[in-house]
């Protein structure tokens, strides 16, 4: 296996150093360039790796199950209606005050856009009866 070895003013390095366009002609050619760091603590001193993929590892092998699809579509939705409803002018303030009421209680969304994502999911919910 292969030590990597950086210049002193780079630390660490983690995440795709290089990517696979997968419309090009040439895909199937291409290389994907994986960097990772471990963090845990090891007697190891090599604690980064490099790995290559190729168009194969990346690629979904089934389709998408009819679960997902459902998944898929509900987030559409939820993060659409957040987008409108953080931008209505009449539902702002009444937002703000409910989410500041129930930010400090047991379960409470900590962030306004929590707060937003619980509501109109919930919203979503009741409308498709999940």
């Amino acid at each position: 296996m292969a030590v990597v070895e950086y210049a002193d003013a780079i630390k660490t390095v983690s995440g795709a150093l290089t990517k696979i366009n997968k419309k090009s002609p040439h895909a199937k050619d291409q290389k994907m360039v994986l960097a990772t760091h471990r963090k845990a603590a090891s007697t190891n001193p090599n604690c980064t790796r490099l790995y290559l993929r190729g168009l194969q590892s990346i690629t979904r092998s089934t389709d998408p199950s009819a679960k997902e699809l459902l998944i898929r579509a509900r987030f559409n939705a939820v993060s659409k209606a957040v987008a409108l409803r953080r931008k209505d002018l009449m539902q702002i303030n009444q937002d703000n005050a409910a989410f500041l009421a129930q930010r400090d209680t047991a379960g409470g969304k900590k962030t306004l856009t929590a707060y937003l994502w619980s509501v109109c999911g919930a919203e979503y919910d009741a409308e498709h009866g999940a």
